[in-house]
């Protein structure tokens, strides 16, 4: 599968290594605003042709696919030109700078019949498939309640000293830890659910933690470096959550699903269930699972990475994982936190999609 790459910078990097050990996939193009970081990036990864204009990508024929690593409030308009180019998109997280743009580009996905997915690592993890295992094979039982948890101690973009100020600016990324680090394990929860419908969210965000007060100034700081929420879905089922990018603690226990049979918790991997008047825990051999999933069930390559299960996808070896399903549903989560934190209040699913607006940024 020929791919052009759309933004050559600090996450595209992980992407163009993974795509290199990829049987299959050969990138044929690097795009960039900053035409060395294109340049460096084909010196690396290529050969492949250089550009500093998105046309001259979605204009080619021969490529049959995209993958964009842009700021958060270009994934929409990027996404959009790319699928109307009659290209397949794989696309950074989160989908969008905001719910309403997430929509435009899953509808659009599906006016043009191309593929979509999101970059969504976690649902590739040997937790998350040993968790599917155990809910699927029925040892949970009726799955009712969980935690989505994501911890940082001290681990904001730049101020903290890595990445770029554009990271925690509204402008050009929306959110704060809830969009860069929390999609991950909202996205992860939900796909353990069966992505289930949200009915109401509740929120707050924060950013109460000191910075270097230059670095503060140089980034224009404008996102939260905590959220934490209550989401209920239909069917009676709930899940909380807490994503940090900063907070002063050790740590927050790690994400979990409780069921009326047994729980899991996610990291460190274990299983809880009860036997008669045994309480029973369990922890598991997830590097044994992994070999014989690749070498007995035979579908690592598959299923084994984000990448591998794209381009797997793309050459018709397995249907595609709804990844922009799940990403649009922890959008809106997200985005109903951030509303609820406005409003003071719960709000609905409804209330979210009425309330939000593009974000998108032009290209």
């Amino acid at each position: 599968m020929r791919i052009g790459i759309i933004g050559c910078g600090i996450i595209a990097q992980h992407h163009m290594e993974e795509y290199n050990r990829i049987d299959g996939a050969e990138m044929v193009a690097f795009c960039d605003v900053n035409k060395a970081a294109a340049e460096a990036a084909a010196l690396k990864f290529g050969p492949g042709d250089v550009t500093s204009n998105i046309q001259d990508v979605l204009g080619r024929n021969d490529i049959d696919a995209v993958d964009i690593c842009l700021h958060n409030n270009l994934h929409m308009p990027a996404t959009v030109a790319a699928l109307r180019a009659g290209k397949h998109v794989y696309c950074e997280k989160p989908m969008a700078g905001s719910y309403r743009d997430a929509v435009t580009m899953l509808e659009t996905a599906k006016e043009t019949g191309k593929k979509l997915h999101i970059q969504l690592a976690t649902l590739y993890s040997n937790e998350t498939r040993a968790a599917r295992e155990l809910i699927e094979g029925g040892h949970l039982g009726d799955v009712y309640h969980a935690r989505s948890s994501g911890f940082r101690r001290r681990g904001r973009p730049y101020v903290d000293g890595y990445g770029t100020p554009a990271f925690v600016q509204k402008k050009q990324a929306s959110g704060g830890a809830l969009y860069d680090m929390g999609v991950y394990h909202i996205s992860q929860i939900l796909y353990l659910l069966g992505n289930p419908k949200v009915e109401r969210v509740t929120g707050k965000t924060y950013q109460r933690i000191d910075m270097d007060a230059n670095r503060r100034s140089i980034s224009n700081y404008d996102v939260e470096e905590m959220a934490s929420g209550f989401v209920r879905f239909e069917g009676d089922r709930s899940m909380e959550l807490t994503e940090s990018w900063a907070a002063n603690l050790d740590n927050f226990d790690g994400s979990f699903l409780l069921g009326s049979k047994g729980g899991i918790r996610l990291s460190p991997f274990g299983f809880f269930t009860n036997i008669g008047n045994l309480e029973m825990k369990a922890t598991a051999d997830l590097g044994s699972a992994r070999f014989r999933w690749d070498t007995v069930v035979g579908d690592g390559p598959v299923y084994g990475s984000s990448q591998g299960h794209w381009i797997a996808a793309l050459e018709g070896k397995a249907p595609l994982l709804p990844t922009a399903e799940v990403a649009l549903n922890t959008m809106l989560i997200s985005e109903a936190i951030y509303l609820s934190q406005e409003r003071g209040r719960e709000v609905t699913a409804d209330e979210v999609l009425e309330a939000s607006v593009s974000k998108a940024i032009g290209l």
